[in-house]
């Protein structure tokens, strides 16, 4: 973590009995970042909860803990664990990766490090200033990876709310359906999200997007994200958009911008069923997580 903990660190105006922290984002999607490598860190549901309300805590999308490499993961520099704002812990969060993924090449002066999730091993390599490629994993498709409760096609679901029908279901450490629509404007994603996202089919439930084809290149994307939140960009759910523009034959591009409410990024995909997403990462500041009870 570099410089950013040992900043906190030196303040000696400041006693605090909390833990260090980094706040990071990836086009406007929020995370508070815990170093739990040398001392670990086991927040509560109830703490994060706290920590990622955004007038009793820091706020934030995510809480994220960077733990020591996992057994049977020596390849990895740290595995790292991911909780929704409601104490949930999830496999997978593109921006999220993207974040750590800068700040462990940040600390290690490499250009190139490996990170372990529940949703598998991330590569995460240098693209730019403040800009890192991460590799996602592998795309899945069939019902029981999603998961839904019943065996369904997955290209063409029959299901739907208001102006939003026929999505295309995938998985890539995380739930997704996507709905093509021909103005992505015109939908409400705050009224027919919910109601998706919560689908008697999806047992796990599902973040819901919506795309827009815009040309054969760039797709417009807007994404409800699991535990219930209209996001200003998802990372997995721009990968998922992409291939699923593909898998419909909308396009034939194998590498497509994808332009979210907070900006855009760069979605690759390779022959192996394999997806890169490439974009920004920024930090914001850094603190103390104050003790509660």
């Amino acid at each position: 973590m570099g410089h950013y903990i040992s900043f906190i660190e030196k303040d000696a105006g400041i006693i605090m009995r909390g833990r260090p922290f980094i706040k990071m984002h990836g086009l406007r999607n929020d995370f508070i970042i815990v170093d739990g490598r040398r001392q670990p860190y086991r927040p509560s549901v109830d703490e994060i909860v706290r920590h990622c309300d955004r007038r009793e805590g820091v706020g934030g999308d995510e809480l994220l803990i960077i733990d020591p490499p996992r057994a049977g993961s020596a390849e990895a520099v740290a595995f790292v664990r991911i909780f929704n704002p409601d104490g949930r812990e999830v496999e997978a969060c593109g921006n999220a990766s993207r974040c750590v993924g800068w700040l462990l090449l940040q600390e290690s002066k490499r250009d190139e490090v490996l990170i372990d999730t529940l949703g598998g091993l991330l590569g995460c390599r240098r693209a730019g200033v403040k800009l890192v490629a991460v590799d996602m994993g592998k795309l899945h498709t069939g019902w029981q990876d999603i998961p839904l409760v019943r065996e369904m096609d997955t290209l063409h679901m029959n299901i739907g709310a208001g102006p939003l029908w026929d999505p295309v279901a995938m998985n890539i450490g995380n739930p997704h359906a996507v709905f093509f629509v021909d103005d992505l404007d015109s939908v409400d994603l705050t009224i027919w999200g919910p109601q998706l996202q919560k689908h008697p089919l999806f047992p796990q439930e599902a973040n819901i997007g919506v795309a827009q084809l815009i040309d054969s290149n760039t797709l417009k994307l807007s994404v409800w994200e699991r535990p219930g939140a209209l996001t200003t960009a998802c990372g997995t759910g721009a990968c998922v958009a992409v291939a699923a523009a593909h898998r419909r034959g909308l396009t034939d591009a194998n590498r497509m911008r994808v332009i979210m409410p907070a900006g855009s990024v760069e979605i690759e995909l390779k022959d192996d069923d394999a997806v890169v997403m490439t974009g920004p990462v920024e930090p914001c500041f850094a603190g103390y997580l104050p003790a509660l009870g």
